[in-house]
């Protein structure tokens, strides 16, 4: 049998796309970016992924086959200090260095076709711009800065966006900005007066909502059952409470926790890792002393716990609130006011849409049992009045597969990389 090596000319070459998410806090952006990566990859097999990332959590996430992850030294934020290492000491320079360095080394290793950074367009602290420059004087990239549909209120996301000269970066080194919303939904490129050439650029692709759940087994971590209440088991209907990563989630927990259910409900609470140890000890205490009611730290893939509730509670984060749509289950959202706005912008919309209720001000466990016992007694709720589009997992790939078209449409009259004329001049020579 003939041995086919790695640069055999007779193969058509695999496709190569990387993702990159900064997470400074919480788990939202490397979520985002694991389930399009799935997505990519069940629509071409033949796809290698690279997911570049500064959550140690990335690995225990569900991801496709033919997925690897570079995880980045951590960066935190401190209320007093700001950013800096999570783990080391020194400043936030020292760690952005060494995180440059991964970067740029990894990226110009792997040499992706398609290169989707989340959110901030150089990384934290620029991070990105070494690597960023490379790609775009090699060519063979095509680069994309992926925006969820709300950033903050209009005030600080145009701040931020001068700030960071976001305009200027998209200009130099992206090729397209996908939005995962619905325009007639929330609009950034209105509501944050975004100039024409990159609203040119700018494609809605919907909310990441449909398609979310995974193949793989749903797996717990931290104390508690070792199994998820089922959908199909009958006659047991539960209540779902959702904190996000948990590292500001506490009051909703505890409220939650100490609420009334409605009879014949059991409640289930998912703490995500960061909530404080403290907390979590408190909540599996007052679950001992509950007969209804359970806690998890944290769940490989919530999709099935979201679509077998009765109702759902949650924070108003981008995943948790896709989640939501995407079931149809009844939700209240009880949004994040600070250090940013985005979670309470996004849930006012959505409710004055008829889409989900919000929770603002006092979170008490009167209040929450109070909508769980209407909810329950089955009041419902008015017809939306914008049928949101969720479908953007499905298509990303086929936006995948536009930039990939146009970067063999340029390779025709392109200068062969270096590493790839060493290998041409490598088998003539053989």
């Amino acid at each position: 049998m003939r041995q086919i090596s790695a640069v055999d000319p007779e193969l058509p070459p695999r496709r190569r796309v990387a993702f990159y998410s900064h997470d400074t806090q919480g788990l939202g952006h490397v979520r985002r970016t694991s389930l399009l990566a799935r997505a990519v990859v069940d629509a071409d097999p033949d796809t290698d992924v690279l997911l570049l990332s500064g959550a140690r959590e990335a690995t225990s996430l569900p991801l496709p086959e033919r997925t690897e992850v570079v995880t980045l030294p951590r960066v935190g934020k401190d209320p007093d200090r700001g950013y800096g290492p999570r783990t080391w000491g020194g400043t936030l320079d020292d760690v952005v260095h060494v995180r440059a360095g991964v970067l740029d080394g990894a990226l110009a290793a792997f040499r992706p076709d398609v290169l989707v950074v989340d959110k901030v367009p150089l990384g934290v602290g620029g991070e990105l711009l070494p690597a960023l420059r490379r790609l775009r004087a090699e060519g063979g990239t095509a680069c994309v800065l992926g925006l969820r549909d709300v950033l903050d209120t209009p005030e600080v996301a145009v701040r931020e966006w001068r700030e960071q000269r976001s305009t200027s970066v998209i200009e130099q080194f992206f090729d397209e900005v996908w939005v995962y919303g619905d325009a007639r939904v929330y609009d950034p490129l209105t509501e944050y007066a975004l100039p024409e050439h990159v609203a040119a650029r700018t494609v809605f692709t919907g909310y990441l909502g449909r398609g979310r759940a995974s193949t793989t087994s749903t797996g717990y971590l931290g104390r508690g059952r070792a199994t998820a209440p089922a959908p199909a088991e009958a006659g047991v209907p539960y209540a779902l409470c959702l904190v996000g990563g948990g590292q500001d989630g506490a009051e909703l927990a505890e409220a939650f926790a100490a609420a009334t259910l409605p009879a014949g409900h059991r409640g289930v609470l998912v703490t995500g890792p960061y909530l404080p140890g403290a907390t979590r000890d408190r909540l599996h205490a007052v679950a001992a002393g509950r007969d209804d009611l359970e806690v998890h730290a944290f769940v490989r893939d919530v999709v099935p716990l979201v679509e077998g509730a009765a109702a759902v509670v949650t924070m108003g984060g981008y995943n948790s609130v896709c989640e939501l749509l995407a079931s149809g289950r009844p939700g209240l959202v009880v949004p994040r006011t600070h250090p940013r706005a985005e979670q309470l912008v996004r849930a006012c919309r959505l409710a004055d849409l008829g889409l989900l209720d919000v929770l603002v001000g006092a979170i008490t466990p009167e209040r929450v049992g109070a909508w769980l016992a209407r909810t329950a007694a089955g009041d419902a709720p008015r017809r939306p009045e914008v049928d949101a589009d969720l479908d953007g997992l499905s298509r990303v790939p086929e936006l995948v597969d536009r930039l990939m078209d146009g970067l063999v449409a340029r390779s025709a009259t392109a200068t062969p990389h270096p590493q790839d004329q060493q290998e041409e001049e490598h088998r003539a020579t053989a």
